[in-house]
């Protein structure tokens, strides 16, 4: 399978995408703590059936932040036009999962379907534990202690709260560190903001009308497991399904359930009605 790399002039950045397959198109898109990396283990097994997109953010690995205002879902909209794809399954993690949620509100003509990994939803109010992790992450950053901040992280989306360092991977762990590291240190201009989809999606969320897998795992924080449960509700055409012993970073923990959960669903083989599966 033969893999084309390169670089997109998408709104004033320079998007690093990768593309591999053939047929109908689908997008991954990464999680905040993360890069295009983070679909390792999703990308050649999805080629196989789908034209499959990857791309870095911009501000994440291989996709610099230029100075200006931008936001993700355009930029998600400007790589389609630049490979000539109409429409797409569009698939996100954690904040990709977000981005994917606001692509869907900002041009629902282009999305088939969604699957939705633990996502951020725009305009949802933070819970005080995820209040207190960004003043502590903030805290670190200024202090110079990149150390303690990519810890922070690893500590919250990869461990989660049931489980010590030493009970998850260490693969997963390593390179979500890694990734982690990149984009702390990575130059961000006083200029560059990002502006948020209005009206946010929150209470939009019954017009996303594409078929759609809402997936979570169930060591995942408490908060996200109700917030991706509530979210399938909210949706008309959406599925809702909870991977155990996993948590934030699913798709990296258990890798070939994740394809499987989302290849049949792709092909229609896991039903069309709510519930926990």
């Amino acid at each position: 399978m033969q893999t084309k790399t390169g670089f997109a002039s998408i709104n004033g950045a320079q998007i690093y995408y990768e593309l591999a397959g053939t047929g109908q198109p689908l997008v991954l898109l990464h999680a905040g703590v993360a890069d295009g990396r983070l679909w390792d283990d999703q990308f050649a097994p999805f080629a196989k059936h789908y034209r499959t997109i990857r791309y870095d953010l911009r501000g994440f690995g291989r996709s610099p932040m230029p100075s200006g205002r931008f936001s993700h879902h355009d930029d998600l909209a400007g790589l389609l036009d630049f490979l000539q794809v109409d429409r797409a399954i569009v698939v996100g993690l954690s904040f990709g999962g977000k981005v994917a949620i606001d692509f869907a509100l900002a041009y629902p003509q282009r999305v088939t379907a969604l699957v939705l990994g633990a996502p951020s939803i725009g305009g949802a109010v933070p819970t005080e534990r995820i209040l207190q992790f960004w003043e502590d992450e903030e805290t670190a950053v200024e202090n110079g202690d990149i150390n303690a901040a990519v810890e922070l992280n690893l500590r919250l989306w990869v461990d989660g709260l049931q489980r010590q360092p030493d009970e998850v991977n260490s693969v997963v762990r390593q390179k979500v560190g890694e990734m982690q590291r990149e984009i702390f240190l990575m130059d961000v201009p006083e200029d560059a903001a990002e502006m948020r989809l209005e009206p946010v999606a929150y209470g939009r969320l019954a017009e996303i009308t594409a078929p759609t897998l809402v997936l979570v795992g169930d060591l995942d924080l408490p908060e996200k497991v109700e917030e991706a449960a509530w979210l399938a509700q909210q949706m008309p055409h959406a599925q809702h399904t909870v991977m155990p012993g996993v948590a934030h970073m699913l798709n990296m923990e258990k890798p070939a359930q994740f394809n499987q959960l989302v290849l049949d669903f792709l092909q229609g083989k896991s039903g069309t009605q709510r519930g926990t599966e």
